[in-house]
């Protein structure tokens, strides 16, 4: 279990009545921001300590991993320059009966307070820049501590958790096809082709076959059993992008998932990149190797590009 807190001045009652935290991807300047980074090292039963004007009014209990997910229409006008596509994760929110002001108990929690990425500055008040910070396990104890016995189911709850697996990928999708289906100044044949290229299938997966010729992670070659996996997410490319066949690998369908949720990744060099949250007895069973290096072999200068959006963009891993 990792421990997090974070600030909801702005988006307080949508995150906790939704049941999730969203953060855009980066800062309005287009730089990477370290509190929104925290979003990609979020697990399942990790536990949230929720800030808002000064207080910590709610703990909140992970049910997911993160996901990319469109900016939640009910934000309204909060956050009016946050880029439209973030990081969201499902989170199981209860507001407190002890509210406290962390500001008070200063002089208990400054001795634990994180080295670096501190959602609070030494005289207790709280930094305006943080949305989701990491905070180490003692300065966690010690605010539980403050908050009292009611604090104790959190702990039992978390460590039986239990894996929210759905997302609202597909329903973002959805609403991306269909604007397809209705702009009449693609030719009828190119929105069948986009279409078809949002499962892996035709257009684009002959154009994948012409340069990969099977699994990268499995070696299965029979062309029945595999699925064109776009690097930029077909939700995130443009329409060239979706059909382009050097945004794209041959894959089974279980490393497909792992992909495009971001569990695994490619380096330049074909070295696969395994995400710290992935499960590993689950990766392991679906074809991963999680011990030693793995090298899938090269790829074309077009497929490092796409390959390059999906480590900083899909991967579920900080950068920070």
């Amino acid at each position: 279990m990792r421990y997090w807190w974070v600030n909801q001045n702005q988006t307080y009652r949508h995150e906790i009545v939704g049941g999730y935290l969203w953060s855009p991807k980066k800062n309005s300047n287009g730089a990477r921001n370290p509190f929104y980074e925290s979003m990609r090292e979020v697990s399942p039963g990790d536990l949230i300590f929720s800030f808002k004007d000064t207080k910590i009014f709610a703990i909140g209990i992970a049910q997911s991993y993160c996901w990319e997910s469109p900016k939640p229409t009910e934000f309204g006008s909060a956050g009016k320059n946050w880029e439209n596509i973030g990081w969201k994760v499902k989170v199981h929110f209860t507001e407190l009966a002890n509210i406290i002001r962390p500001k008070d108990y200063i002089s208990i929690l400054r001795a634990s307070l994180p080295e670096k990425y501190s959602p609070l500055q030494p005289n207790g008040n709280g930094l305006q820049s943080v949305y989701l910070a990491e905070v180490p396990k003692p300065f966690a104890e010690t605010l539980m501590g403050i908050i009292g016995q009611e604090v104790t189911p959190f702990l039992s709850a978390a460590d039986s958790t239990s894996l929210f697996s759905a997302d609202d990928i597909d329903q973002w999708e959805d609403k991306i096809e269909k604007s397809i289906l209705d702009d009449t100044s693609v030719r009828a044949t190119e929105r069948e082709a986009i279409i078809k290229a949002r499962i892996g299938q035709g257009l684009f997966k002959e154009r994948v076959s012409s340069i990969e010729s099977r699994c990268r992670i499995t070696l299965v070659e029979n062309i029945v059993h595999l699925v064109a996996s776009h690097c930029k997410p077909w939700r995130d490319s443009s329409n060239d992008e979706r059909l382009d066949g050097e945004n794209g690998l041959l894959l089974t369908p279980n490393i497909d998932h792992l992909f495009d949720r971001g569990f695994i990744s490619f380096e330049d060099n074909g070295n696969l990149i395994i995400s710290p949250v992935a499960h590993r007895i689950s990766l392991r069973r679906m074809g991963i190797r999680t011990e030693g290096a793995t090298n899938v072999g090269q790829f074309s200068a077009g497929q490092k590009k796409f390959l390059d959006f999906h480590r900083n963009s899909v991967f579920l891993e900080s950068k920070r």
